[in-house]
C-alpha cells in the first residue's frame, strides 16, 4: 500500500473510533455522574449552611454528628451526616450550666440547649477517629 495513503487512513481510524457510540455513551456517563456530583455537593452545601450562630446544638445535629478527636463540651468538630469528609468546627456558650468547671478546665459536658458562637467554614478532611 502505498505510504501517503496510511496516514490519511490512520488518522480518520482514530477519528471514527473517539466518536463511536460506545465512546461517546461513555462521555455523556461521565458528564452525568459529575453534575450529579455536583449537584449532591451543592445541595450538601446548602444544608451545612442552614446552621447559624445562635442556634442550638440540638439543632446542628440534626444535620451534623460529631467526629472522632480532641474536644471538650464548649468545642468541637462535627461531621455531615451526609458524608464524613465534610466538617466543621463549632464553639459553644454553655446553657443552663457552668462553662467551666471549678479548677477552671472547661467542662466536658455537652447540652442540646448549648447556643452555638462560632462555627468555621466547611472544610474536607479525612476522618479522626478516638
Amino acid at each position: 500500500m502505498n505510504r501517503l495513503l496510511v496516514v490519511p487512513i490512520l488518522v480518520s481510524s482514530l477519528f471514527l473510533g473517539a466518536s463511536s457510540p460506545d465512546t461517546r455513551g461513555r462521555l455523556a456517563l461521565q458528564e452525568q455522574c459529575s453534575h450529579d456530583h455536583r449537584v449532591w455537593v451543592g445541595r450538601v452545601l446548602q444544608e451545612m449552611h442552614t446552621i447559624q450562630p445562635g442556634m442550638t446544638r440540638k439543632d446542628l445535629l440534626e444535620v451534623f454528628t460529631t467526629e472522632g478527636g480532641l474536644s471538650t463540651g464548649l468545642q468541637r468538630t462535627y461531621v455531615s451526616r451526609e458524608c464524613e469528609y465534610f466538617k466543621i468546627d463549632v464553639e459553644f456558650e454553655a446553657v443552663g450550666r457552668p462553662g467551666h468547671a471549678e479548677e477552671g478546665r472547661v467542662t466536658l459536658d455537652e447540652d442540646d440547649r448549648d447556643v452555638i458562637v462560632k462555627i468555621s467554614r466547611p472544610y474536607l478532611d479525612f476522618s479522626h477517629m478516638d
